[in-house]
């Protein structure tokens, strides 16, 4: 198992993550765009993995998937550092730039490459996808 540390600007909000990455994205996403002016790049791991210290600020908006999403940020300096959807239970998406070591995340995919502006730089090499990602269907057991 990985473990993995970070926090936002002003260093009020820390985090420890231990737990492997999971599916790191470009969301080129609207919501994305007008967080970061640009597109986020993100990582997802499972929501008890992660310990935070400081108090998070919050802020709930229904998404063009239809869930809810929670997007937490630091109050003092702004920094966007998690989200969590009503689609995704368990799981939270880390904003890799916040990571203390940010190389150690590469993503793979760009989402919502249907919304991006047309001076973004989407790496041709990643896999992409116009809206939200594929996701394989469970095996029933």
């Amino acid at each position: 198992m990985t473990s993995f540390t970070g926090g936002c600007l002003c260093g009020q909000v820390r985090y420890e993550i231990a737990a492997d990455a999971g599916p790191s994205r470009v969301c080129w996403c609207r919501d994305c765009q007008r967080i970061a002016s640009n597109g986020t790049v993100n990582v997802i791991f499972p929501s008890d993995a992660i310990q935070v210290s400081g108090s998070p600020a919050k802020h709930d908006k229904t998404a063009d998937s239809g869930n809810t999403v929670t997007r937490r940020f630091c109050a003092h300096c702004g920094t966007q550092l998690f989200s969590d959807s009503t689609g995704r239970p368990g799981l939270t998406v880390v904003r890799v730039g916040t990571l203390d070591e940010p190389s150690a995340v590469k993503p793979t995919t760009n989402i919502w490459v249907g919304s991006a502006p047309s001076w973004a730089c989407v790496d041709p090499s990643l896999e992409q996808f116009d809206g939200p990602p594929v996701v394989a269907p469970q095996a029933k057991t």
